[in-house]
């Protein structure tokens, strides 16, 4: 097999995207093992790749993709909210919970707000997020 160049893991990548919206995760994923072999440190390839995984019903590997990328941008919203459906779906609503949480305190957009369940404020002002439950 030739070498690949850095413009064929761009093409790789590209592909992995319209096969991922064309709900072939499985392919996506197999072109971006070979971006992420070659370039380890790409972010965006492992997001990618994370829904792929999270697209084929693989959630354990989604987990470890979307973690890699919050260890490198602990800021991805979008990361913590996908993490959150990840550990959802595997029946982790704690856990589920946590990242829905800061996905919202990250990026305030309905979605992730509605995905929190932040308690509303009671009459006095306080919000119920410290009902005595750690």
């Amino acid at each position: 097999m030739p070498e690949r160049s850095p413009e064929s893991h761009v093409i790789d990548f590209r592909a992995a995207e319209q096969l991922l919206a064309a709900r072939d995760p499985r392919g996506a994923v197999k072109l971006l093992d070979t971006v992420i072999a070659a370039h380890p440190e790409n972010t965006a390839a492992r997001l990618l790749r994370a829904r792929a995984f999270f697209a084929s019903a693989q959630l354990r590997a989604a987990e470890l993709e979307f973690s890699i990328v919050l260890e490198r941008e602990p800021d991805n919203a979008f990361a913590h909210f996908a993490l959150a459906r990840t550990y959802e779906r595997a029946l982790r609503p704690d856990q589920a919970r946590r990242h829905f949480r800061l996905a919202a305190a990250l990026d305030p957009q309905p979605e992730y707000l509605a995905a929190a369940r932040f308690d509303p404020p009671d009459d006095t002002g306080d919000t119920g997020g410290t009902s005595g439950r750690a």
